[in-house]
């Protein structure tokens, strides 16, 4: 079976470099080949991803476009399981890092790999929130504090999907009230579209019969050099942003914005992530690398918040969104003793993630964007990421 953190095991591709990969058992293996430069990556089996998980049948849904991009999509978390681009040579490369199996998601230690995120993307702090005078209990999975959903959040489950046509997939889900300690009968919408330009439009809709707090977003863990290729270091990276949000020691928020300005954290220039990762800065050592939340400035839809080029296959992705925030997240928690090295570290970061949001642990801080959804209201937001060759 082929290995989506190295792009892999088949009969046509050869092993690459690995992060950890899942036999057909699901279970993990490592393995230290090289990247064969001259093969085009391809979508997983099917049949790995037929399965059946709390009752309910999982799948792998294919969009295409008329461009010959190609995107694999799981009901089993919303995932996102591979999307094929072309690079600087035509060469189709998969730019998602994850597993080629319902298995190898079901069972990895990083259970985020390309899913849907929610009830509440990002870090609630101590697993405590207050609506309307109701204090909120929720599931502490990170540490002292609640992290994306709690512990069975929508990554975990599985699914309706309907795949409207070759280029679109819906999927739905009804999300208890209490569920994970979140108020509120939950229906959350979320379609995937795979556009001619190359971009994947994630459309986000939620309705509620009791008010509650809602941020959804996406968490693709991303290589544009492709998934398993190499360090992610030397990607150049831009976002709109002259704020961010510096955390506490368990990544919360001290609800302070500050100026990214003469920081490492600035880049409205575009820059190397791995350029100023190595620094005195306390916030990068909270986190050993970038957790953060930036403040994006003021934009619309149609303007990208963000670009990120990968140094060796040129690919670019751009985000746009109508979201406040952008989690970028440098792969801190990923790193792999491998043979390859960057500066002084043993240690390789082979995948980023940059997700679209309103701020961290916004229910217990009211100076931020609200994230409460009432009774009679409509969820909706939108996020594309963008991808082409310069």
């Amino acid at each position: 079976m082929r290995n989506k953190l190295i792009k892999g095991l088949s009969a046509v591709i050869i092993p690459a470099i690995m992060l950890s990969a899942c036999d057909q058992s699901g279970k993990k293996k490592e393995n230290s080949d090289m990247t064969d430069s001259t093969s085009a990556a391809a979508l997983p089996a099917a049949s790995a991803f037929e399965k059946t998980i709390d009752g309910k049948e999982t799948h792998l849904y294919v969009l295409k476009n008329s461009k010959g991009a190609e995107a694999a999509i799981t009901n089993y978390g919303g995932r996102i399981v591979s999307l094929l681009i072309p690079d600087k040579n035509g060469k189709l490369t998969d730019v998602i890092v994850g597993f080629d199996s319902v298995e190898g998601f079901k069972n990895s230690t990083e259970p985020y790999f390309g899913a849907t995120i929610g009830r509440y993307g990002n870090r609630i702090a101590k697993g405590k929130f207050t609506l309307e005078g109701k204090q909120y209990t929720l599931f502490t999975n990170n540490g002292v504090n609640t992290l994306h959903g709690g512990k069975k959040g929508y990554q975990d489950v599985v699914w309706d999907g309907k795949q409207v046509d070759s280029t679109t997939l819906e999927l739905t889900y009804l999300s208890k009230d209490m569920e994970e300690g979140f108020p509120g009968n939950l229906k959350v919408k979320v379609t995937y579209q795979l556009t001619d330009d190359n971009a994947v439009k994630i459309s986000y809709e939620a309705t509620t019969d009791k008010t509650t707090v809602v941020n959804l977003t996406n968490h693709a863990f991303y290589n544009l050099n492709g998934s398993g290729s190499s360090e992610i270091l030397k990607h150049t990276l831009y976002i709109n942003a002259d704020g961010y949000t510096p955390v506490d020691s368990t990544l919360i928020p001290t609800g302070k914005i500050e100026k990214v300005a003469g920081t490492p954290f600035d880049f409205n220039k575009s820059t190397e992530i791995g350029a100023r990762i190595e620094t005195d800065n306390e916030q990068l050592k909270n986190g050993k690398g970038y957790d953060h939340n930036y403040v994006l400035n003021k934009h619309d839809a149609t303007k990208p918040v963000a670009a990120i080029t990968g140094d060796l296959s040129g690919i670019t992705m751009e985000v746009y969104t109508e979201e406040p925030g952008l989690q970028f997240y440098s792969g801190n928690f990923m790193q792999s003793k491998n043979t390859l090295k960057f500066g002084k570290k043993d240690d390789l970061r082979t995948a980023f993630a940059l997700e679209t949001q309103h701020f961290p642990d916004s229910p217990n801080q009211p100076q931020f964007p609200t994230t409460v959804l009432k009774p009679g209201e409509t969820y909706k937001t939108s996020t594309t990421y963008k991808f082409f060759v310069k």
